[in-house]
């Protein structure tokens, strides 16, 4: 591999690396605890964290002379309905599903990313993926089976129902869908992911919003801060520091694609699966089996393997003087998966996108 593109000894490969996984962690582990908290309050949370998210944007465009907030209009937006609407439902049910699971499964439950945006990419080029790429789903998808499967030593408080399984894979399913809409979605903001970002994070709250209101979540916070048993400095303060850091991991994964590569990102998404597992284990308790252990191994190999098939059937590009902000996101998606999406990661382009 070219050494312009990955120089496994550079401190700045390191630091970025770590911001990323740093950042990452965050992200579950804060979100996790608000829910904790106030588990009737899952669709507030989201939308407080998308509209931070878009505060932020507008703050960033103020120094930034990369972050350019689009111009808003009508035509712009009906174009990038079907996007925006992926994006948030997919949202939701990550939300619902971290909710429901101990952080340490969440990685299982939400486990059929890959093999579902491989269905999904195939179904809609009417392509087949070569074989080496079915291998991978398969080994991911026996890891997600692994996982799931009913186990004697799991105390029936941890094990994971229906429901909350059933949000994982629409959750993933629907992550797939955007892989797809994601690319056709770029030209209409003159091919800039952090437009994009802009229009599916606004759009999102304004299609979120009445569901908000409908579910009563309003007149339940009002109930909530009247119930000296409720801590509403861990919803407020969650709410921020998890806008915040969904923002830093938009700029986390712009710097990774600047100075890492897709081996190397997958690398560090699977060492922060292990310790995502070992901090949900020590934080929240969580039960950790056989089953449970062996399956985030097995859905860490897929993964890891579909990386590396894919980084042999598409040979890197040669470097070029382009606007990283313009492109980055989109070659991302193309070259590499991430492969476990961090819950409400709230900047619009999903880590597990790509090209299959």
């Amino acid at each position: 591999m070219n050494n312009r593109y990955f120089d496994a000894n550079s401190p700045k490969v390191v630091a970025v690396v770590g911001f990323y996984m740093s950042a990452a962690l965050v992200m579950v582990f804060v979100n996790k605890a608000v829910l904790n908290g106030s588990p009737d309050l899952p669709l507030l949370f989201l939308l407080l964290q998308l509209l931070i998210a878009v505060l932020l944007l507008h703050v960033a465009a103020m120094f930034i002379t990369r972050v350019e907030i689009p111009k808003l209009d009508l035509e712009t937006a009906k174009k990038l309905t079907p996007v925006v609407l992926v994006n948030i439902i997919g949202l939701i049910f990550n939300t619902l599903c971290l909710r429901d699971v101990e952080a340490s499964f969440f990685q299982i439950a939400r486990g059929l990313v890959l093999p579902l945006t491989i269905v999904v990419f195939s179904a809609h080029t009417r392509t087949l993926p070569s074989v080496r790429v079915g291998i991978a789903a398969g080994i991911v998808a026996i890891g997600f089976l692994l996982g799931v499967a009913p186990s004697a030593t799991v105390p029936t408080h941890a094990a994971p129902s229906g429901l909350s399984l059933f949000y994982g894979v629409l959750s993933s399913l629907f992550i797939a869908f955007h892989a797809v809409l994601i690319k056709s979605s770029l030209p209409y903001c003159n091919n800039s992911t952090i437009q994009l970002a802009y229009w599916t994070n606004l759009g999102s709250a304004a299609f979120l919003f009445p569901f908000v209101l409908l579910h009563r979540e309003i007149s339940t916070l009002e109930d909530l801060i009247h119930d000296s048993n409720w801590d509403g400095q861990v919803f407020l303060w969650g709410s921020i520091v998890t806008g915040i850091f969904g923002f830093l991991l938009c700029i986390a994964g712009l710097l990774s694609i600047k100075v890492t590569s897709p081996i190397t990102h997958m690398f560090s998404s699977a060492l922060k699966s292990v310790i995502q597992t070992l901090l949900g284990v020590w934080l929240f308790k969580d039960i950790m089996t056989v089953n449970r252990a062996g399956s985030i191994l097995v859905i860490m190999i897929g993964t890891i393997f579909y990386t590396w098939v894919k980084s042999l059937e598409a040979a890197p590009p040669p470097r070029k003087d382009v606007d990283l902000e313009a492109i980055g996101n989109r070659k991302r998606k193309e070259d590499s998966d991430d492969g476990d999406g961090e819950v409400t990661v709230v900047f619009g382009v999903p880590e597990e996108d790509e090209k299959v």
